[in-house]
């Protein structure tokens, strides 16, 4: 009698297809690796073929494979969107979705867009790699990230880029702060006050040390911080102010910070969806990619309602 072979061999096939190594794959599909190489092994014996050639360095698809591994690809899409549509089943359908955003979209953006699909898909487990620009563009090229939220990525040729809103940087500070009561703020104004600043290896400072290159009377950094949120919180504890992207800002009633436009000039952020080019998403990643892109072009606050920064 010939070997059997189920969906979980097939899902371990398309993960290590995926991701050329049996280490990542084993802990994507989250079985130990012998039992992944069991899989893999009942596979090519039910199919009486070779689909990988294994090497203590990497692992590559036969020609067989790579034929086996598009039409798994396939069969395994279509079954979950199936199953996704079905009124009443896609409340308990499990999975699992990577994405990896920056941070400062986290808090007030990501946020409200996971809690919508967690409504709808309550079973479907989401993982945020929240890091910097040039890791989360990593994250997704090296296939880490079923898709990202980034500013960088629009000129890499591995990369497509969506964009789906343009935020400025603004001038975050404490409600009783000299600056709070301002329509907006000048960076020369803003430099004669302690600053906080993101570190050198910030995508956030590389975008501004361009933009304010040349620029006389330019804020110079008394505190450095890895992330925006580190920011906002040595703001709220009166250490200084600092220029942080729009969408890291709280609502307009936070009890502590506010935020007003900065200018002379305005610097801007482009934030977009960014996926590996030519990766077809699963049905639970393509899901959840979407209600990103129904965001296209919005600006919500932590409450929901939208919050553009004073004097905008």
């Amino acid at each position: 009698m010939a070997a059997a072979f189920d969906l979980n061999d097939l899902h371990a096939f398309r993960a290590v297809a995926e991701m050329g190594n049996f280490r990542k794959a084993a802990d994507a599909v989250h079985i130990s690796q012998p039992a992944f190489s069991r899989r893999i092994d009942k596979l090519e014996q039910a199919l009486g073929v070779r689909l990988l050639e294994r090497t203590t360095r990497k692992v590559q698809l036969t020609a067989v494979g790579r034929d086996f591994a598009r039409t798994v690809q396939q069969v395994l899409d279509e079954l979950d969107g199936a199953l996704l549509g079905i009124r009443g089943f896609a409340a308990t359908r499990m999975g699992e979705v990577t994405i990896a955003c920056v941070p400062s979209t986290v808090y007030y953006f990501v946020s409200q867009v996971i809690r919508r699909y967690h409504e709808r898909y309550p079973r479907i487990r989401v993982k945020m790699h929240d890091a910097s620009a040039n890791e989360v563009l990593a994250a997704v090229t090296r296939g880490e990230a079923d898709f990202g939220l980034n500013f960088m990525g629009s000129q890499e040729p591995e990369i497509e880029f969506e964009p789906l809103l343009e935020e400025r940087f603004v001038a975050a500070c404490r409600r009783d702060h000299p600056l709070a009561k301002k329509r907006k703020v000048t960076w020369t104004e803003l430099a004669a006050y302690d600053n906080i600043s993101v570190a050198r290896s910030s995508g956030n400072r590389l975008l501004l040390d361009q933009a304010l290159s040349g620029l006389e009377g330019r804020p110079q950094a008394i505190y450095e911080a890895q992330h925006v949120t580190t920011m906002l919180g040595l703001v709220e504890a009166g250490l200084g102010v600092a220029a942080v992207p729009s969408l890291a800002m709280p609502a307009a009633d936070h009890p502590l910070l506010v935020s007003v436009a900065l200018a002379d000039p305005v610097v801007t952020r482009r934030i977009g969806l960014i996926r590996r080019r030519g990766r077809t998403l699963s049905p639970a990643a393509q899901q959840l990619y979407a209600f990103f892109g129904e965001m296209k072009g919005k600006r919500k606050s932590a409450s929901g309602r939208p919050a553009p920064p004073r004097g905008a």
